[in-house]
């Protein structure tokens, strides 16, 4: 998933890259000099032409002064730190949204496909990095929908991400390397719960249950209620 060609959302992200260095005068040979990335790639990547590693970019985004996870988010249609707001999406970008999507879906599946067997040691990391991509992505395009009022195309292509989402949580839950986060989407998806009624029945906060979902740890005590709880919700 380094390299997508075509894709708009790289452009887009390149474009702002670009903007944001010649912001803070930061010549292309200071970020090779200090190995952030060679000025090859980084024209490649301002050009639209390539997609740089997860590693690189977060080395790009300290040095740009943004927030981690910046670059995937305007990829996939978010704001540009420091923009004027963009027009609203029914006034043009939703289509730009929609090809950003499609074009994502399809380096998604690709990635998919590449998965080694759900038995392999490798599968869960390999796994949780794409659900990682995913939930970015559908945060984005979630958003946009929002905005997008009379444009059904940006809620479809919504539903979309969050089908490819559920299938791969789904196929993850049910591998060995299970992780606590997917065992328990897996569960209340199946007892047609919302992660607030889950929170309720758990008596936990609905933002440990997001939090423990999206990978992170819980706490020992919270991660025996939740297992207590898949078990109810799965027997």
């Amino acid at each position: 998933m380094d390299e997508v060609a075509g894709d708009p959302g790289i452009a887009r992200a390149g474009a702002a890259v670009a903007a944001r260095r010649r912001e803070l005068d930061i010549k292309q040979r200071n970020l090779a000099k200090y190995k952030i990335i060679n000025a090859g790639a980084l024209i490649a990547f301002e050009k639209g032409r390539s997609w740089p590693r997860e590693r690189t970019r977060a080395k790009l985004e300290e040095v740009l002064q943004w927030p981690a996870g910046t670059i995937a988010t305007i990829r996939y249609g978010g704001p540009i730190p420091g923009a004027a707001p963009e027009p609203p999406a029914d006034d043009g970008s939703a289509s730009l949204i929609v090809d950003a999507v499609d074009v994502a879906m399809k380096t998604f599946g690709a990635a998919i496909e590449s998965l080694p067997p759900d038995h392999d040691p490798a599968f869960p990391a390999r796994v949780t990095v794409i659900l990682a991509d995913l939930r970015k992505l559908e945060t984005v395009v979630a958003r946009a929908a929002q905005r997008s009022r009379g444009t059904p195309d940006v809620v479809l292509a919504l539903r979309t991400v969050r089908r490819c989402y559920d299938d791969l949580m789904f196929r993850a839950a049910a591998t060995p390397g299970a992780t606590l986060g997917q065992r328990l989407y897996v569960a209340r998806r199946r007892a047609n719960l919302s992660a607030d009624e889950t929170a309720i029945a758990a008596g936990l906060p609905v933002e440990l249950v997001n939090a423990v979902e999206a990978g992170e740890a819980a706490g020992e005590a919270d991660a025996e209620v939740l297992n207590r709880l898949i078990a109810s919700l799965d027997g």
